[in-house]
């Protein structure tokens, strides 16, 4: 049992909890978990962890069959520019590992946007904090329990 499931339980948001063999091979996390769980792709989120100028770590949760706007979200966030967070900064602020860090329950707490594409499904799917470990539930719950906010902040491109 994760943090993450532990906060969805304790809060009763609805929520199922899929878990698939990880495969240390795997290119992608993401795409791994849609793939084993015969998930659509477009419904798999992947959290990010970002350093924005003036805001400090952050999360950006965007779907696994696109890419990360920095801009995109370096403004939804009220900064002036972000990079990805060094993997150490990131593991050590969230409490997870990288391929399994989840928006839900970090270790410290911070600022998430969610890619607005999430209001397109009754249910999206994220890291439940374990790699081979997903959880899915309603974007809105995802906000309600994380303070986060949608905005934008994908853009096509390889996973």
């Amino acid at each position: 049992m994760t943090p993450a499931i532990l906060l969805a339980r304790k809060a009763a948001v609805p929520h199922d909890v899929l878990a698939y063999e990880h495969d240390p091979r795997a290119a992608s996390y993401g795409l791994e978990a849609a793939d084993r769980l015969g998930l659509d792709p477009a419904t798999v989120f992947k959290t990010l962890v970002v350093d924005v100028e003036g805001v400090g770590l952050a999360c950006a949760v965007v779907p696994v069959t696109g890419m990360l706007d920095l801009k995109a979200v370096a403004d939804a966030l009220g900064g002036r520019r972000a990079k990805m967070a060094e993997q150490q900064a990131a593991e050590r602020a969230t409490g997870y590992v990288v391929g399994g860090i989840s928006p839900l329950a970090q270790k410290k707490a911070l600022p998430l946007v969610v890619d607005e594409s999430a209001v397109l499904y009754d249910r999206i799917h994220v890291s439940a904090g374990r790699r081979g470990l997903e959880i899915a539930l309603a974007g809105d719950d995802l906000l309600k329990l994380t303070g986060g906010v949608y905005a934008a902040v994908a853009k096509d491109g390889d996973a």
